[in-house]
């Protein structure tokens, strides 16, 4: 069976046909990665002097950061529905046209209301684009490809979220903080060219239905389900009210599922959770992507708070974590050669967890050099863990529901980020003396509680069997 599939690739996929393009697709579906995940984060260093720009408190601008990533967490989910309704490579590049809009919007923005508007627009932009490429990547490349398909996909949301604190307190120190949206113009304008020179369009089927109940259902639920996690860590509203949302979230995403058994098209694909690589790709990775998210929100405080560092200095340490993505991919490859996708995911989540807790025994006094070297260990880590448990995801999914599972597996990757972030952010004010002020011992207690996550998720990786995904690790189990 998988020789008839290697020989019918060529005429299937664009990057055997033309093998530019497995350099050219990737690199085009990256930027478009990258200015999505930058934006997640570039903007918080920036808060003070937008905040003072636009007339407004910094507490206050905590609602440009959320409401970005709210819009987010609603539209995702049927960005593959457009996808098949209008092809990937329309809808691509319409994205990227929009959030570029979005960006340079928010640069010239004169007003706080005028900033949230265009954070929404580019929420929306980023919301198609990300499923969206990766789908193009997905079906541009042979299921034998697919783990460097995966991880220039992969590398972005690694080095984004790192490098987006550094580049916004750069822009804004030297620049202005209007520079912090206006970067992205470039990189836009570039990626929408490339698309549509470059990247071939999917068949549209006109036949596929807008599920708009199960739309509301579902995307209310999501962006409810993300203010409330939002508000766990960093609350704006009082504990009832957060308790209220998320009980809301909840009966509105239990409702879709009940009613998606009996809707033709409906705007999530829960079926595809009857996939074994899926469920366990997206569920039991996304557990442990949750531990190691904490990280890089921890981190910086950590240094800043608790060790009294500059952000340049903190920035400059942190950074050295994408530094290591980079060199990933042919120990990442080997790997899953060697020893196939439950294995490395087992030990990837185990070495993971161990340099998480490690952090705790970094304190003021240890050699930078040392916290870089410790750094670019866990990069290394949380790359092979992020890397590996996106490829199975996609590994063993039929050509037909791709569109489906990049939506819902996006869903499910963007709400691992907010749950690392909160669930971190609240252990910390739990563990906080008052409140308020944090020491560099309290850093350390909640570094090895988050530690612990990342090894729930191994139970799940238990179920896998040798024979999951060989078609894209190319794994060969000994048997005795």
């Amino acid at each position: 069976m998988s020789s008839a599939e290697d020989s019918s690739a060529p005429a299937r996929f664009a990057t055997e046909r033309n093998p530019a393009l497995r350099f050219i697709i990737p690199v085009i579906v990256a930027v478009a990665f990258f200015m999505e995940q930058l934006d997640s984060t570039i903007i918080v260093t920036a808060v003070p002097d937008i905040a003072r720009s636009l007339g407004t408190t910094p507490l206050h601008m905590n609602l440009a950061i959320t409401t970005y990533i709210l819009t987010l967490a609603m539209f995702i989910p049927v960005s593959g529905w457009f996808a098949d309704r209008f092809g990937a490579r329309r809808i691509f590049a319409l994205s990227l046209f929009i959030f570029t809009a979005g960006s340079i919007l928010c640069g010239m923005a004169q007003s706080f209301p005028m900033m949230i508007a265009t954070r929404a627009l580019q929420g929306f932009g980023g919301a198609m684009m990300t499923p969206v490429g990766r789908l193009i990547l997905i079906r541009s490349f042979p299921r034998s490809q697919l783990v460097t398909a995966m991880t220039y996909m992969t590398l972005p949301s690694i080095v984004g979220p790192v490098i987006g604190p550094l580049l916004g307190g750069f822009l804004t120190t030297y620049l202005s903080w209007r520079w912090i949206f206006w970067v992205n113009l470039p990189f836009g304008v570039a990626g929408m060219i490339a698309a549509l020179r470059y990247v071939e369009d999917t068949d549209r089927d006109p036949t596929v239905k807008f599920d708009f109940p199960g739309f509301l259902m579902v995307g209310l639920g999501c962006m409810l389900l993300e203010y409330g996690i939002e508000n766990v860590g960093r609350p704006t509203i009082p504990a009832p009210a957060i308790v209220a949302v998320l009980v809301l979230a909840c009966l509105l995403l239990a409702g879709f599922g009940f009613y998606a058994r009996h809707a033709e098209f409906p705007a999530v694909d829960l079926t595809l959770f009857k996939l074994r690589t899926f469920r366990i790709g997206t569920l039991a990775g996304g557990i442990c992507r949750m531990g190691m998210n904490g990280v890089p929100f921890l981190l910086p405080l950590m240094l800043q708070v608790g060790f009294g560092m500059s952000p340049i200095v903190s920035g400059s340490l942190t950074f050295v974590s994408s530094i290591s993505a980079l060199f990933i991919r042919p120990i990442y490859s080997w790997a899953l050669r060697l020893f196939g996708f439950d294995r490395v995911l087992i030990w990837s989540a185990v070495v993971g967890s161990a340099l998480v807790g490690g952090f705790a025994l970094i304190g003021p006094e240890t050699p930078r050099w040392f916290i870089m070297l410790y750094v670019l260990l866990f990069g290394l880590a949380r790359s092979t863990q992020f890397m590996t448990s996106n490829t199975l995801s996609y590994s063993d999914t039929p050509a037909a529901k791709l569109s489906r599972a990049t939506s819902l597996g996006g869903v499910l990757q963007q709400l691992s980020v907010s749950f690392g972030i909160s669930v971190a952010a609240m252990l910390l004010g739990l563990t906080a003396a008052d409140g308020l002020t944090i020491t560099a011992e309290e850093f350390h207690i909640v570094f090895l509680m988050m530690a612990v996550i990342p090894l729930l998720g191994i139970p799940g990786f238990l179920f896998l069997r040798p024979e999951d995904g060989v078609q894209v690790s190319g794994h060969q189990r000994r048997r005795d």
